[in-house]
């Protein structure tokens, strides 16, 4: 069963050091699905900017632990989720906003 490219790649991320990794790597960051790997990450991507027929070079993911939080007397946790980082060929570019 073939999951929906939208299911997989949650969102960009935007941070310093992910427009620092743009410049230099050619290295875009995104928020993905906790079962996701890294095939269905490429294909994914590769579908979704299909219309500028982007190429993925190579994928680096990495899970993202939940962190201790408190707010006032209570105590919680932040969400776990899956980060990828997805390097481009060079001939190719993602203007994201």
């Amino acid at each position: 069963m073939a999951r929906d490219a939208y299911s997989i790649i949650l969102r960009p991320i935007m941070t310093e050091k992910s427009n620092i990794d743009v410049e230099l790597q050619n290295a875009y960051h995104f928020e993905v699905a906790l079962d996701a790997n890294k095939v269905e990450i490429k294909k994914a991507l590769e579908k979704i900017y299909a219309h500028k027929g982007i190429k993925v070079a190579r994928v680096n993911i990495m899970n993202k632990h939940p962190k201790k939080r408190r707010f006032r007397f209570r105590q919680g946790y932040t969400k776990a989720w899956k980060k990828a980082i997805v390097f481009l060929d060079k001939d190719y570019k993602l203007e994201m906003f």
